[in-house]
């Protein structure tokens, strides 16, 4: 098994359906790479275990076939028995019934189970038969569903009408926490500075897979040119690989999405325009299948008076190895090396990973009587100016925490003061409401910016990393 850190939550949801004496449904939900497979192998710890995953897709006329001569090929190297080739799938799983005993508490994982559905448009309902007639009445199970098609998964099982009340939990997986990820670094034994942890995160993010890559030999800047930038590089073409997994033959206008939202958080109207897709509905469900595949965050944007929601909303990419791939990656074409203004580009990056980790953010300004939070961009108009906050948080005490990131190497010094100034004059609020700026930085501040006592909190990066 790969290494395993953080999860407490999701095992301990997990372990609560496992207490019961009835068989159960889960599902884990995630992009790929984030760890779905290990984290049910980790509940499975202790359990008997069968473990099946879908094979990709080959989009032949026989690829059901396929897919049930590959689950029995599974269940034998797993029970010791051979089987006869399958026809349909309700028989093969069946089959598949008969070995499991009565009395014990058993897990079974469907890994990507979209892709044992390909080629029977009849899977789900013969599932669901299953289920009902062999597994639910006279066995102990734990069922889990995986896959990294969540779009599949959100439509054919989660609000199905065949699964209807028989799923009792839906496991979202998100990517590890900054301490987490950084806990994970530490036990393949890799050292350096908090800046150099931060180098590797900002461009992977929480993704476990990832993070599992490095060399604990090379400094972060070479471990990033060879898995991202050499030609062999395992994270060089990974974009295309997992995206063609996730969106398949349907995959362009999902691409031309994402390239635009690699430019900045932009709403629905400006990405219809940029990507010249006609007057219709179907683009919010397009955006919405990004986001339920992980790479797409919608932000809600909202009047500071009322703190009700404003009709658009605002959508970032928030995968920070997609964006790092779209904009950086795949424009340098075999570059062999890292870009010129490789720290810069990493500041940028690190916007999104803090935003994914919004929980330490919170823990650190230990406030608790949060209206809203999001990412705030303030439209240029005849009467304002516009502005971009990084992080904005609204709490019922009327203020709003201005929180601004900064990832520099070099020395901080006051310019950041009057950067954050421009900020809160640009912003336009309500009368009776104060703005808090909130430094969150990594590397050095001069002494006279905690001086001026011009911020709240100003808030080294370098805490995140230790729990």
């Amino acid at each position: 098994m790969s290494i395993f850190v953080g999860r407490d939550s999701e095992i301990g949801v997990a372990k609560g359906q496992l207490k019961q004496s009835a068989s159960r449904i889960i599902v884990i939900n995630g992009r790929r790479r984030i760890g779905k497979s290990t984290l049910a192998e980790k509940i499975a710890e202790g359990y008997r275990f069968f473990n099946f995953s879908g094979l990709s897709p080959s989009n032949t006329a026989n690829d059901s076939k396929n897919q049930m001569d590959h689950f029995l090929r599974q269940l034998s190297k797993q029970t010791g028995n051979t089987y006869e080739s399958g026809s349909d799938w309700y028989d093969v799983l069946c089959v598949f019934a008969k070995e499991i005993p009565s009395q014990e508490k058993i897990v079974i994982l469907f890994d990507e189970i979209s892709w044992l559905a390909s080629g029977d448009p009849h899977f789900v309902g013969k599932l669901k038969t299953w289920w009902d007639q062999e597994i639910f009445h006279g066995k102990n199970v734990l069922l889990i569903f995986c896959g990294s098609v969540s779009t599949w998964i959100e439509k054919n099982i989660i609000n199905s009408t065949a699964f209807y009340g028989r799923i009792s939990a839906v496991i979202n997986l998100q990517p590890l926490s900054i301490t987490d990820s950084v806990k994970l670094l530490k036990y393949k034994n890799f050292q350096g500075s908090p800046f150099e942890f931060y180098k590797i995160l900002a461009v992977m993010g929480g993704i476990p897979w990832y993070l599992e890559q490095i060399d604990e030999s090379q400094t972060a800047d070479k471990n990033i040119e060879n898995l991202c930038f050499k030609r062999n590089g395992l994270l060089h073409s990974e974009f295309e690989y997992i995206f063609n997994d996730v969106f398949s033959k349907y995959g362009n206008i999902y691409h031309q999405m994402l390239s635009v939202l690699s430019e900045g958080m932009k709403n629905l109207a400006e990405i219809r325009k940029a990507v010249n897709y006609a007057e219709s509905g179907q683009l919010s469900n397009l955006m919405n299948n990004l986001i339920v595949s992980g790479f797409v965050t919608k932000h809600e944007q909202w009047n500071f008076k009322t703190c009700s929601l404003k009709k658009q909303s605002l959508y970032r990419l928030s995968d920070p190895y997609t964006r790092f791939y779209l904009k950086y990656i795949k424009p340098a074409g075999n570059l062999e090396k890292l870009p010129t203004g490789f720290e810069s580009i990493i500041g940028i990056q690190m916007e999104n990973l803090l935003i994914q980790n919004r929980k330490l953010i919170m823990n650190e300004l230990n406030i608790d009587n949060v209206l809203r939070d999001s990412p705030y961009l303030q439209k240029a108009s005849s009467s304002r100016r516009g502005c971009q906050i990084d992080y904005l948080i609204q709490t019922e005490t009327n203020n709003l925490f201005l929180c601004e990131f900064k990832f520099r190497k070099r020395y901080l010094g006051n310019e950041i003061i009057d950067e954050v100034k421009e900020k809160m004059d640009r912003l336009v609020i309500p009368r009776g409401m104060a703005v808090v700026p909130v430094l969150f930085h990594i590397g050095e501040v001069s002494h006279t910016v905690y001086e001026s006592r011009f911020f709240y909190k100003t808030i080294d990066l370098e805490n995140f990393l230790v729990e």
